[in-house]
């Protein structure tokens, strides 16, 4: 065949799918040219949200679901499944402001923010001080 009809020939052609072999499959699905197929898991510290991150998403959480003006973040405890985050609302405005009624609200978060638990752990007057533990 001339050299031209040959160009012409092999544009008219559609062109092929490169294909992959059945190792180079595994390799890139598994991370291992042994030809077996595993199921790669995410390192937890890789792709684990922030503490900052999961507060804010907490805090979004309590702002959509209690619909309360957010006063504070109170707390942030790393769990198994996520961040556990105690977030301060006001409950009523008060004249004056130190008679506001606050609550605290535990969240807990996952590791891509989503809600897991919402709970109100606790009210009290601002302008009273908490009763220690100890």
């Amino acid at each position: 065949m001339p050299e031209s009809e040959r160009a012409v020939s092999e544009r008219k052609r559609p062109a092929r799918p490169k294909r992959e072999s059945a190792t180079d499959a595994s390799a890139s699905e598994s991370g291992s040219h042994d030809g077996t197929r595993r199921k790669t898991t995410k390192s937890s510290s890789s792709h684990r949200l922030s503490g900052r991150r999961a507060a804010a998403r907490a805090a979004h959480h309590v702002s959509d679901l209690a619909g309360k003006d957010l006063e504070a973040v109170t707390s942030l405890e790393e769990t198994e499944q996520g961040w556990m985050v105690g977030i301060e609302v006001v409950e009523t405005h008060r004249i004056p402001d130190s008679t506001d009624i606050l609550a605290v609200y535990l969240v807990e978060v996952d590791d891509a923010g989503e809600l897991i638990s919402f709970r109100r752990a606790k009210r009290h007057y601002r302008g009273r001080a908490e009763k220690s533990d100890a």
